[in-house]
């Protein structure tokens, strides 16, 4: 039996900068997804004014959406862009076809992100990425001013098809609607109680229940928010961004970062004032306009952030701290699960029950300890092990092989 040269990336051929910007997109997701955790999100307007935090909440919530909503799953998905580059780079210079690699990558990201979805919380992305990673092979051969087109074109299509939702009537999410209401039915939720109701169940059974039906109101906000266009544009960008290998000449390209950080604030700032102020305002502008905003104001400040993260790299590569934020970047599926974990265990009423009870602001204080301590335990295992937990057992799957797990330092 031959041996399989094509080989997960070991530490020493790894991109610390891809680490560092993959755990600060850990941490920006944990901030955005905390609020819905914590059920605050679902709360009706009565109930959050009701709060001892309720004024500073209302700012909170206006912050969120000006700095972080958006913008870390954006970074995410360039990210996962430049990923596929690297995996398919390797397996054309150790002449190998990375694709059916890549493909059984995927399959397995799907199977881990329906898991995810079904057994934990059904806010998971991890299958949106699985099906929309299926399509980047198509592109592999593309030129890059073919591969930048599709990429603008997948982020702008979102605005036309909410425009024709709001001229035409369509309604695209219709079957996936109904599903959910007779989910909801059958486990007596309804949109009203659903919050203080999941937070208040004392049994995992009903909390799966409850997840089956958010399955499909997961769908349905995929359809509604056209994430999959929105997810695949940035992936392209980020298979743009990797091909030209922009990581690794990160001095080479200092001008062009600087262009990208001023840019992207110049554009990126004014229009998310803008879109939180529409966002806190009940969407004045409509569903179009809402869709307008959004694109101009969350890619372009995202790039901005990624840019100046990378500026700031450079200027202090040997700072200490680089390495510690990006050892939760190494272990992002452990981590991103491990949100999931925690934020059940804290807010739902099979935990803590501090679910429908916690203003936004406490809440934001709980996530941002949450990734704290995700720093401090990425750090000490990856003191002892190669890869996070999950990440071990993705590979072996990937790649069809055990693989070693222990550092070898620590077999002497």
């Amino acid at each position: 039996m031959t041996s399989n040269p094509l080989n997960p990336v070991e530490s020493s051929e790894r991109h610390i900068i891809l680490d560092l910007l993959r755990g600060i997109a850990l941490f920006g997701i944990c901030l955005a997804n905390f609020g819905e955790f914590s059920l605050y999100t679902f709360l009706p307007s009565e109930a959050t004014a009701t709060m001892p935090t309720a004024r500073a909440d209302s700012v909170g919530r206006f912050l969120q959406y000006l700095f972080i909503d958006g913008k870390f799953y954006t970074l995410f998905s360039l990210l996962f862009g430049i990923g596929f580059s690297i995996i398919l780079s390797n397996a054309s210079r150790k002449g190998v076809n990375g694709m059916r690699l890549f493909y059984r990558r995927m399959i397995i990201l799907f199977i881990i992100g329906l898991c995810h979805l079904l057994l934990l919380w059904a806010g998971d992305i991890l299958i949106l990425y699985a099906v929309a990673g299926m399509f980047l092979p198509l592109f592999w051969k593309a030129s890059d001013r073919r591969l930048l087109t599709w990429a603008v074109t997948m982020l702008l299509l979102p605005i036309a098809i909410d425009g024709c939702v709001e001229l035409f009537g369509w309604n695209l999410s219709a079957p996936v609607v109904a599903a959910t209401h007779h989910f909801h039915r059958l486990a007596g939720i309804t949109d009203a109680n659903f919050p203080v109701w999941l937070a208040e169940k004392q049994s995992y059974a009903e909390v799966l229940q409850f997840n089956l039906a958010g399955a499909f109101i997961r769908m349905q906000e995929f359809i509604e928010g056209n994430r999959l266009f929105k997810v695949f544009g940035l992936f392209l960008l980020g298979l743009y961004i990797g091909r030209q290998r922009l990581y690794a000449r990160l001095d080479e390209e200092r001008g062009l970062l600087q262009r990208v950080m001023r840019y992207g604030f110049l554009i990126g700032l004014p229009a998310s004032l803008l879109y939180a102020w529409e966002a806190t305002g009940g969407h004045p502008f409509g569903l179009t306009g809402h869709s307008v905003i959004y694109a101009v104001s969350v890619v372009p400040l995202s790039l901005a952030y990624t840019a100046t993260i990378c500026l700031w790299y450079m200027k202090r590569r040997n700072l200490k701290w680089f390495g510690v934020l990006a050892a939760p970047g190494r272990m992002a599926l452990t981590n991103y699960i491990m949100q999931s974990v925690f934020g059940i265990v804290l807010f739902y009423g099979i935990g803590f029950e501090w679910g429908a009870r916690t203003g936004f602001v406490h809440v934001e204080l709980i996530a941002a300890g949450i990734f704290l301590v995700e720093v401090l335990y990425s750090n000490y295992w990856l003191k002892w092990f190669r890869y996070g937990p999950l990440e071990w057992g993705w590979r072996m799957l990937t790649y069809g092989k055990r693989l070693k797990l222990l550092r070898e330092r620590e077999k002497q």
